[in-house]
């Protein structure tokens, strides 16, 4: 009797590299279109300058948030709490209209990984190139170009992690520390972890943090419905699939609402428009056939989209058989010339109602924020005190946030007892600076009753920037029957 053998069962996919192929078209252009601005945006901004200073700086050392004009402290972080909001309801929106249109287009990682992949095609060519390149064996010419094409990722990778740290340490000091070898530990340790971060993302992982890591992939499904504009494949005219020679004479096939009449050719034989080539799957950045359906793991590049019109081209058929279209269109139920209409359906105006409605009470609240803070705290080794002429002393500290680009003086009255007085009644902060200042408050003594009373802080800026009012106690001594 033969002893069985173990069967070994894997509990994970056996990753396949993948090699994308290099694809022209209007939506390789609108992806371009994006790269370069958002790049453009990420490399040049952090060299922007504003003033004596960068225009953007996260300081975190001086607690400290430059935005242009804006000078934001910790004390501010309902506004980033706003725009994280503001983001939320921007993705539901967008992809409630259609798809993952951040994924597709600006997404960093959908982004840096077409950079990268752009550098590898120029060293190691298109994919069949690069595919003959990875099986071949080990000789001089693929060392040198696999040399190559990992200098210059690291190179692009370590000038994004610098760029990255250049917006919390002034981007020109940074650079210098560097070339000098004078940075500091902690931006050391960011410029290198970032720069190994975009390295081994763009360059190695690729479709895996899309497909395993990105948590979008898992919950995007619950923002779709049938009227999202998805990247699509119609099989009502794609199927049966076949190749076919150009030659091949055509003659029109039924109209369906998703295939009009003058777009719907077939070959006499009742094949399909589909001739089973794969560019759409070649040109996929996660691998998949999109003739399956609409799968998590598709980022709505429109990379197919563009390979099939190419293929459409070639053999004399119409474009379109892979587009941008709905479940409903692809179904027959709402016709194309529809689909824009229905568009403007209860949760899209709810979501861009909301939006709008959000962005602009940020906009007025930023516009109305008072451009600097107080914060006052009694002074905790004694609560009163009586000087000579029978005057009683309250002694407090008072920190004074400067959020505007110029200094400031402050004037300080204080309400709440007759005849009450605050020293020193001016003081003066410098640019975007924090000032701790000690403060005594006077009154009569025949004014204060005893034990503690309210009293009312106001301060205000020299310049028309507004008044800031504080409540605090003054206490009284008690005085012996």
């Amino acid at each position: 009797m033969q002893t069985p053998q173990p069967v070994v069962i894997s509990l994970y996919q056996a990753h396949k590299k993948l090699y994308p192929k290099s694809v022209h078209g209007s939506f390789a252009r609108w992806r371009w279109a994006a790269l370069w601005f958002t790049q453009l945006l990420y490399y040049g901004l952090v060299w922007m300058p504003w003033g004596d200073r960068p225009a953007v700086l996260f300081d975190l050392g001086a607690r400290k948030f430059h935005i242009f004009g804006l000078v934001l402290y910790p004390q501010d972080f309902i506004y980033l709490t706003v725009l994280l909001v503001i983001s939320a309801y921007a993705l539901f929106f967008f992809t409630a209209i259609a798809g993952r249109l951040w994924c597709g287009y600006a997404c960093p990682q959908t982004v840096y990984t077409e950079m990268f992949l752009w550098i590898e095609q120029k060293i190691e060519g298109d994919r069949s190139a690069r595919i003959r390149l990875d099986q071949s064996p080990w000789t001089l010419h693929k060392a040198r170009a696999k040399l190559g094409k990992h200098a210059l990722w690291l190179a692009l990778a370590l000038w994004t992690g610098i760029t990255f740290v250049g917006y919390f340490v002034p981007i020109r000091d940074l650079l210098l520390e560097v070339l000098t070898l004078e940075i500091d530990g902690w931006s050391a340790f960011w410029v290198l972890f970032y720069s190994f971060a975009t390295w081994g993302n763009a360059g190695f992982m690729r479709e895996q943090v899309c497909k395993y890591m990105c948590p979008y992939a898992r919950f995007q499904s619950v923002m779709f419905d049938k009227d999202t504009l998805v990247v699509t494949y119609d099989p009502q005219r794609g199927e049966p699939r076949g190749a076919r020679r150009k030659s091949e004479r055509c003659a029109p096939a039924p109209a369906t609402a998703a295939t009009p009449a003058t777009a719907a050719l077939q070959p006499a034989e009742r094949r399909g428009d589909c001739i089973d080539c794969g560019v759409c799957v070649h040109v996929c950045p996660t691998g998949i056939d999109i003739r399956k359906g609409l799968q998590y793991e598709c980022i709505g590049c429109a990379a197919c989209i563009d390979g099939c019109n190419e293929v459409m081209d070639k053999v004399g058929l119409p474009r379109g058989l892979i587009r941008y279209s709905t479940e409903n269109a692809i179904e027959g139920r709402v016709a194309d010339k529809d689909i824009l209409v229905r568009m403007f359906r209860p949760r899209i105006i709810v979501y861009g109602v909301t939006l709008v409605a959000v962005s602009a009470a940020l906009l007025v609240a930023l516009n109305l924020r008072t451009p600097f803070k107080v914060d006052i705290l009694r002074d905790r080794g004694s609560l009163a005190r009586e000087l000579a002429g029978g005057v009683i002393e309250n002694s407090y500290r008072i920190q004074l946030i400067n959020a505007a680009e110029h200094p400031v003086s402050y004037t300080l009255r204080a309400s709440g007892l007759e005849a009450i007085e605050v020293f020193p009644a001016e003081i003066r902060v410098d640019a975007a600076s924090t000032r701790l200042v000690a403060i005594a408050i006077h009154a009569p003594g025949d004014k204060v009753p005893a034990g503690s009373s309210k009293i009312l802080l106001e301060i205000t800026a020299a310049d028309p920037s507004g008044t800031v009012f504080e409540k605090t106690t003054f206490y009284g001594p008690r005085r012996a029957p």
